[in-house]
């Protein structure tokens, strides 16, 4: 965050710059032959949603539960939806796969709850990465901490994530958002690794972006409304930088996108991947990408317009996304858009 007594110099020098060309320190990313992303947690859980060859979705009868209002004395109670977010992330590469977890839901229990309904063993989990620190990405690791026994659990975040944040809309109405503690996740057994810079997991196959640089002159981050503690006063927290989103290179397809909320903007994260890999096409972007409300909704058209340009084979926007840009998005790619629900599961294979 920057100093409140930096004078123009300083803030102007910490204001991101549009990256073109060549990156300097490109990633050399290992393409992958398989790559399945389970939605754990997402806004809406639709028990009716029909998969095909792209998406299969959680079955009716999986996660039958005590109910002794009904005959049998047991009701099927589907699975939970909640404003956060979690998705299972599993690379194949020849016969070796890795699972991790990307982001974990808002409440302690909701993602261990789907989890567990679903038949997943998240103590198969062998990493976790949090794509920024606010707490509908971060509340579950509660729930995982408990279900994973002793063994320690490799957890990649941004040095930004533990940032203290509010929302400010006016006059008395502020709320403190709940803060992640490092403390905290170290007792637990979480073995934090911060990272600024982008990450490359499981062997070279996966990458976690780091900051993203911010190119676009539309994605300008959050409203003024959001905020962060400098530790000497409140400021605007427009750029989130912790945000980060995980990326795979699946061989013959392109690029993967997922993100959390795509606070960097769901352009800005695409054109930072392609130039941190060198790979230009881009074959499925999945996730939040935070264009609900008012302050967002002007940055739908050439979000989209870019999103046509750039012609992914799939998107399935989630959690923030909001429904006018989902109305948008399905409109405009009706043979890439998928609707998202707690319980679905994208296969992307060579």
């Amino acid at each position: 965050m920057c100093d409140e007594h930096a004078g123009p110099a300083e803030v102007l020098a910490a204001v991101p710059r549009p990256a073109e060309g060549t990156a300097v320190d490109p990633i050399a990313l290992e393409p992958v032959d398989e790559v399945r992303i389970t939605t754990l947690i997402d806004n809406v859980f639709d028990a009716l949603l029909t998969g095909d060859d792209r998406v299969t979705r959680v079955s009716p009868g999986q996660a039958w539960e005590t109910a002794a209002q009904f005959e049998g004395g047991r009701t099927d109670p589907g699975l939970r939806a909640e404003h956060g977010f979690a998705a299972l992330v599993t690379v194949r590469r020849g016969a070796s796969t890795t699972t991790l977890l990307f982001d974990t839901g808002l409440s302690p229990d909701g993602m261990v709850t789907n989890a567990s309904r679903m038949g997943i063993d998240l103590s198969d989990v062998n990493g976790v990465v949090l794509s920024h620190g606010h707490y509908d990405h971060s509340g579950g690791l509660a729930g995982l901490a408990g279900r994973r026994g002793s063994r320690a659990l490799p957890m990649v975040v941004h040095p930004g994530a533990w940032t203290r944040r509010r929302l400010s809309v006016g006059g008395d109405e502020i709320r403190e958002l709940p803060t992640l503690s490092r403390r905290a996740l170290n007792g637990e057994g979480f073995e934090v690794v911060e990272r600024r810079e982008p990450s490359v997991l499981v062997d070279g196959s996966v990458l976690i972006t780091g900051e993203v640089d911010r190119t676009t002159e539309f994605e300008h981050g959050m409203p003024p409304a959001h905020q962060a503690w400098t530790g000497s006063g409140w400021e605007h927290d427009a750029l989130v930088r912790d945000d980060q989103a995980l990326v795979v290179n699946v061989r013959d397809r392109g690029l993967v996108v997922l993100t959390g909320c795509g606070h960097a903007g769901a352009v800005n994260i695409v054109r930072h991947a392609q130039r941190l890999t060198g790979v230009d096409r881009l074959h499925a972007l999945l996730g939040g990408l935070h264009l609900g409300g008012p302050f967002f909704e002007p940055v739908i058209p050439p979000t989209v317009a870019a999103l046509i340009e750039m012609a992914p084979a799939m998107v399935v926007p989630g959690h923030c996304t909001g429904w006018r840009a989902q109305h948008a998005l399905a409109a405009a790619m009706p043979g890439a858009w998928l609707p998202n629900s707690s319980g679905s599961t994208y296969r992307i294979a060579a």
